[in-house]
């Protein structure tokens, strides 16, 4: 008896080990460096996959659908004020921040696979301007409740210092009142953002959820000349204020973006602080579609010896999404996408209906006429209900191409990053393609109509022999059905397309593109791989289809 009593006991002891180093697995930890990685405290690395809390804390004309007179926070907030009186405009504005970014966002944030999120902050949100600033409570509790959220979903936070008091840039993306960078111009500002910044980490100096403080986002840019006046004093402002976190908080990461929309890493040689990375930011806006090079941002890691991240990629569409984020991941790069929502869109993963005559307001912000009082405050009204997660619309593909995984169209062209013999196999490595990858020797055909387009089609073309790999998830194991895109270059050609080592044999009867049933395949949970290779003649694919 007493025997069958011992084993009883350990097994409830081994029971209760097993349970709490499982919920110590899936608690939030802080983070720090370690070499090229971020890690948890115990060891284990994580690799930072977000999306960007953009228009929330600091709204952005362009995501309002705004012309100049609405193209930053201060304007916007005057416009609003224009139409519906100062005192309606106060109640506006609370009630849009309350419910523009909820727990219900952060929720769904975390159910659908991302584990951070990079809330933009306006400084003006938090520290009142003037001769005599004083902090504003309304903005620390707004942080404060996304801080608990993320904690209850095990999302990690990287707080955005979007807009520095004084204006970072001299653009309209930091609420500068002056179109000049003020910040680097008077050093009360200066004195601000320190100030700030100390009693953002003494809030949250014990909080492991909030991963990371941005100390400053997209300083100096070239384009208005902010850059050649003020970039050598980006560092010193970096080490004032970093010296200043670590009086009161030793361990927080804190990440550093270069001047010229954070891109141009020049000024940095070497890490001047124990837990450090460093971030560019990562748009393909080109016409038509381009993969940008990372390369030099690689380098400068292998010097620096610390990680890099992407604290900004996005505003495109799925082919470039999924591109991208495949890249980052094949160099170990975080990132946090940009934006999670915004109005009347159909490239984010949710998608704010646009309020019936909506167009009248926007007009207004072009210097167009100003619509009746009571119809604008009916339009701010629905506004306030849009804005609303439960009244978004989900694009799936969209999360899906960040994610990279299925259900999804696959674009050809974005096979694997992990180069020759691995990712791809050409006869011809010496040619380069003309189009998308150009430092890469696969062929990829421009099959737009016009050169201009923000959304352009490419297909691959690959001989015989040649082959391309394509790597994606699932969340399940299952049945999925697969088709693809494709024509013979000439004459008809024999594709073997391999999906986790099953085969099946097409055959490609012309030169003109058509949809080919693939068949019905297992996909296991997790990573998968398909090859495709040709067998006889030449083909041109355009994209593969598994759903």
């Amino acid at each position: 008896m007493m025997k069958k009593i011992v084993i009883l006991f350990l097994i409830l002891i081994s029971s209760s080990v097993s349970f709490t180093q499982k919920k110590q697995e899936k608690a939030i930890s802080f983070l720090h460096t370690a070499g090229q990685n971020i890690v948890n405290e115990s060891g284990k690395k994580v690799f930072l996959k977000g999306v960007g809390l953009g228009n929330w804390l600091l709204p952005e004309g362009y995501m309002w659908k705004f012309g100049g007179l609405g193209d930053r926070p201060r304007k916007i907030e005057k416009i609003v004020a224009d139409l519906i009186g100062k005192e309606k405009a106060a109640s506006f504005w609370k009630t849009f921040r309350q419910n523009y970014i909820t727990e219900a966002d952060i929720k769904r944030i975390a159910e659908l696979g991302f584990n951070s999120v990079r809330p933009a902050l306006n400084s003006r949100l938090f520290l009142s301007e003037g001769e005599n600033p004083v902090y504003v409570e309304e903005g620390f509790q707004l942080l404060d409740s996304l801080v608990t959220w993320c904690k209850k979903y095990n999302i990690y936070v990287i707080i955005d210092m979007h807009g520095a008091p004084g204006g970072q840039t001299g653009a309209n993306i930091d609420d500068s009142p002056n179109d000049i960078p003020e910040l680097f111009i008077e050093k009360k500002y200066q004195d601000q953002l320190v100030d700030l910044w100390v009693k953002l980490a003494q809030k949250y100096k014990n909080e492991p959820v909030v991963a990371a403080y941005d100390l400053l986002n997209e300083p100096l840019p070239i384009n208005t000349g902010s850059a050649d006046k003020y970039k050598h004093l980006l560092e010193p402002l970096y080490k004032r204020i970093t010296a200043a976190i670590r009086n009161v908080d030793q361990k927080h990461m804190i990440t550093l973006e270069g001047f010229n929309w954070s891109n141009d890493w020049s000024l940095f040689t070497k890490p001047f602080d124990s837990n450090v990375f460093y971030q560019f930011h990562y748009y393909c806006w080109n016409r038509p579609d381009h993969l940008n090079g990372i390369n030099e941002y690689l380098k400068k890691r292998d010097e620096l010896n610390t990680p890099i991240w992407v604290g900004e990629t996005g505003e495109k569409g799925n082919a470039i999404y999924w591109a991208t984020t495949q890249l980052f991941e094949s160099k170990n790069i975080g990132f946090s996408f940009w934006p999670w929502k915004k109005m009347d869109t159909q490239n984010t993963p949710y998608s704010i209906n646009k309020p019936g005559k909506w167009d009248l307001v926007a007009e207004y912000s072009r210097g167009g006429a100003k619509p009746d009082a009571a119809l604008a405050e009916k339009i701010f009204n629905d506004l306030l209900e849009n804005i609303k997660i439960s009244n978004c619309k989900y694009f799936e593909d969209v999360c899906n191409a960040i994610l990279t995984r299925v259900p999804a169209k696959i674009e050809a062209e974005n096979y694997g990053h992990n180069g020759f013999n691995r990712s791809y196999f050409v006869s011809d490595t010496i040619s380069k393609s003309k189009f998308y990858r150009t430092s890469e020797p696969v062929k990829i055909n421009l099959d737009s109509k016009e050169k201009d387009q923000f959304w352009s089609e490419q297909s691959i073309e690959l001989q015989q022999s040649e082959w391309v790999v394509y790597t994606f998830e699932s969340l399940t194991t299952g049945k999925y059905n697969l088709s693809l895109r494709a024509a013979a270059v000439a004459e008809a050609c024999r594709l073997t397309v391999i999906i986790n080592n099953k085969k099946i044999n097409l055959e490609v009867g012309n030169n003109e593109f058509k949809e080919i049933a693939a068949g019905v395949h297992q996909l296991r949970k997790g990573k998968n791989t398909m090859k495709i290779l040709v067998n006889a003649g030449a083909a041109k694919v355009d994209w593969i289809k598994c759903n």
